[in-house]
């Protein structure tokens, strides 16, 4: 099956990021527009090692990773934007997060990422993740752009 122009698969991704397993928490880029905003999603399963010291009797997927899945879909829409894999996307700032419903293995979370404004290398974004129509958590944060 042929991608579209505006999906990004998983070896594209790695190229793009400098995270592996197990911090990689996207899986594929569903649609994107340069500078814009980005749409991805993780798959939660099971298998995934916080799990066994995160609740193991009734898993939950973390809520910090559900904020570093949505960084992590803004820096693939960085790179893209900026055509520069000579850099780092790192969080400078985490504001109004809420975490709405827990998300479990067998979950989808779709991340939706808006590009807010840029000022001296720090992007701003707002991040919505949802599993189905339920919104399971949004925030604002901050990526500050470094040179490697």
């Amino acid at each position: 099956m042929a991608n579209s122009l505006n999906t990004i698969e998983i070896n594209e991704i790695m190229s793009l990021l400098p995270h592996r397993y197990p911090f990689l928490l996207i899986d594929r880029v569903t649609d994107y527009e340069l500078g814009k905003s980005i749409q991805a999603y993780k798959n939660v399963t099971i298998n995934e090692p916080f799990f066994t010291g995160h609740f193991p009797q009734q898993p939950i997927f973390p809520g910090v990773m559900i904020l570093e899945a949505m960084a992590q879909a803004a820096g693939v829409l960085g790179f893209k934007t900026m055509g520069n894999n000579d850099q780092l996307y790192l969080y400078a700032g985490i504001d109004k997060a809420r975490f709405k419903y827990p998300v479990v293995p067998g979950d989808r979370l779709d991340i939706n990422i808006t590009f807010l404004k840029e000022k001296r290398g720090i992007w701003k974004f707002q991040g919505i993740a949802k599993v189905g129509d339920k919104d399971v958590c949004n925030a604002e944060f901050m990526c500050a752009i470094r040179d490697l």
